[in-house]
């Protein structure tokens, strides 16, 4: 099934604005990349731990828009959004992502880009994250998305079969 979620933060040590992650899951590449483009599944584990995803829509092609509504246990209130720039079925998602501010209005925005490949009966994936304003604003979003992707390789082993 899908658990063996292999794991590396890798941070470009020259450059603050970057981040990159790169996880393998036992899964098929196709299964790795649903999870990505159905808001079904990515209530399921795209917020970090503690975290619960009441509101999450998706218009999953290029131009469309993406927006997710996060509560941490503790009641905080964190709102996302961003647009589809690029969508190569099974093996490539690019996308913005932005914060909205209290005033509902988007913060500094990055742009996302994830890669899928085989990797034997596995999955390879590479997450990239551009755009960062500083060192602790990667940090805290690697720490986050470490966490997401732990949830995404849980939510993978109630999954079998082709894709």
């Amino acid at each position: 099934m899908a658990q063996g979620n292999t794991s590396e933060a890798l941070v470009h040590q020259d450059e603050a604005s970057v981040l990159e992650i790169v996880r393998i899951f036992d899964a098929p590449r196709m299964l790795v990349y649903r999870m990505w483009s159905t808001p079904d599944h990515l209530r399921k584990w795209s917020a970090p731990k503690d975290y619960t995803i009441p509101a999450a829509r998706t218009d999953f092609r290029e131009g469309g828009s993406w927006h997710a509504r996060m509560i941490s246990t503790d009641g905080e209130d964190h709102r996302v959004q961003g647009t589809y720039r690029e969508i190569v079925e099974g093996q490539r998602i690019v996308l913005t992502h932005a914060w909205l501010g209290a005033a509902g209005k988007p913060e500094s925005e990055t742009l996302i880009t994830v890669v899928f490949e085989d990797y034997g009966q596995k999955t390879k994936m590479t997450f990239l994250q551009e755009g960062f304003g500083s060192a602790e604003a990667r940090e805290g979003m690697a720490t986050g998305w470490n966490e997401c992707f732990d949830l995404l390789g849980a939510h993978l082993e109630h999954f079998a079969g082709p894709a």
